[in-house]
């Protein structure tokens, strides 16, 4: 029986700190059996992966997925460089957008969308030292006013 829903694989949680994220895709991944097998245990890491364009398809690089438990000599390499599965559009339109300007392509997350794998791909381009500085200083300045907010609605003074 198909499972319906999303159910989340892994993710790139430094993806958003490293990176400044301009455009998101959804895309395939053709895996072999004992790496769908290993998914579903949920083992996965995205921490040194990321996407190239050579010849007109899209690569997965660096993406780990430890060999499966059950799997004899028909296991696969656990960082073999695995295909994405985009539209030809979608795939062209990535191609300009690389040659353009200093962007690159960022997993941000892998999970089953109604028991097929599927990986969370950003177009997205290198953040400065001190830009990740300002988005640290901004999101506390945030959290600071949402808690002086709460204190002032339940009558708190501080």
């Amino acid at each position: 029986m198909k499972e319906k829903g999303r159910k989340a694989i892994a993710t790139n949680r430094k993806a958003r700190h490293n990176y400044t994220i301009l455009d998101t895709y959804e895309a395939g991944v053709a895996l072999v059996g004992t790496e769908v097998k290993a998914l579903r245990e949920g083992k996965a890491s995205l921490v040194d992966a990321f996407a190239t364009i050579d010849d007109g398809e899209v690569w997965l690089r660096g993406l780990h997925i430890p060999e499966y438990g059950g799997g004899t000599w028909t296991n696969h390499a656990p960082r073999r460089t695995r295909k994405l599965l985009l539209h030809r559009r979608e795939i062209d339109s990535l191609v300009g957008k690389i040659r353009d300007g200093n962007q690159t392509l960022v997993p941000l997350s892998m999970y089953f969308n109604d028991g097929r794998v599927k990986v969370e791909l950003a177009l997205a381009k290198g953040k400065q030292e001190h830009d990740k500085r300002a988005d640290i200083a901004r999101r506390t300045a945030e959290r600071e006013i949402v808690r002086e907010i709460g204190r002032r609605v339940k009558g708190i003074r501080g």
